[in-house]
């Protein structure tokens, strides 16, 4: 479950606001982000709902592997989050997807496929790893495990531009794609661009 700051739409909406003013042009996302957060809204919302997100994100042709202004991403969720919330249960459940889907595009990526290999169905290994796989897909932030048992970790996220409820998506999406089962994930925002999680599986 997904601890903020606000949890309501107009919160949320604001506090990703915030999030992309934080950003520098250094600070940068590769396109295959843009394109699952294209194929939710397109599932979710429709055609109109796409063109507009693009628009307003100004990227109208995306190459997956390139790195891309986070700021205008930012603008692409925030819009989506904003459009499709009403019928898909709140903010944050738009996030929780987009972040989803995210972990699924980034995992058939060749970045993905050997962070796949080197984990070897071993989510201690994923989680180990998953910080330099970060850096092979953003150009910015710090992200490692502290680990709390054998099936538990605490997953630090520090300078990270999209919020708590998009990384339970993604954190949840990357240890399921290992047989990880079971598997919970809390996040606790702590500060605007820190994010910690608490993590466990069978």
């Amino acid at each position: 479950m997904y601890v903020s700051l606000d949890v309501s739409g107009g919160g949320a909406a604001w506090e990703l606001e915030q999030r992309r003013l934080a950003a520098t042009e250094d600070d940068q996302a590769r396109g295959m982000f843009f394109r699952g957060a294209l194929h939710v809204i397109a599932f979710l919302g429709g055609e109109g709902s796409v063109a507009r997100c693009k628009g307003v994100a100004g990227v109208w042709e995306i190459d997956p592997f390139q790195l891309y202004s986070v700021s205008r991403y930012l603008r692409m969720v925030s819009t989506a989050a904003r459009l499709l919330a009403p019928r898909q249960g709140g903010f944050d459940e738009v996030l929780e997807r987009m972040g989803a889907q995210a972990t699924v595009d980034f995992l058939a990526s060749l970045f993905g496929r050997e962070l796949l290999a080197e984990s070897a169905g071993s989510p201690r290994l994923l989680l180990e790893s998953l910080g330099d796989a970060y850096r092979m897909a953003v150009s910015y932030g710090e992200r490692y495990p502290v680990w709390t048992g054998e099936r538990s970790a605490r997953f630090i996220m520090r300078r990270d531009f999209m919020p708590a409820a998009y990384h339970e998506g993604v954190l949840r999406g990357a240890l399921e794609a290992v047989g990880a089962r079971d598997v919970r994930v809390s996040g606790r925002q702590v500060a605007l661009l820190d994010s910690e999680f608490e993590l466990s599986w069978r």
